[in-house]
């Protein structure tokens, strides 16, 4: 096969379409994009979610704490009394 052929069989077969593939890689790219209303809605309940599972799970480190404190406390005046 010719040289010349050959180039030209190949910029075709794979130039062309690789640049193709670039320009438009670049173009989506640079198009902003932006969540439609349902993922928006679906994020921000999640965010809600969260924000309820840390409230619950703060009260909950708030509890265990006083437990341990009683807890502690009964240990410690039940050997003071022995």
């Amino acid at each position: 096969m010719e040289p010349v052929v050959f180039l030209a069989a190949l910029l075709i077969f794979v130039g062309i379409p690789a640049v193709t593939v670039l320009k438009l890689a670049r173009l989506r790219a640079a198009r902003p994009q932006s969540p439609s209303a349902d993922v928006t809605a679906r994020l921000e309940e999640v965010e809600r979610g969260v924000q309820d599972l840390r409230h619950e799970l703060a009260e909950t480190q708030e509890r265990l704490d006083f437990t341990e404190r009683l807890l502690s406390k009964a240990r410690e005046e039940r050997r003071i009394g022995d």
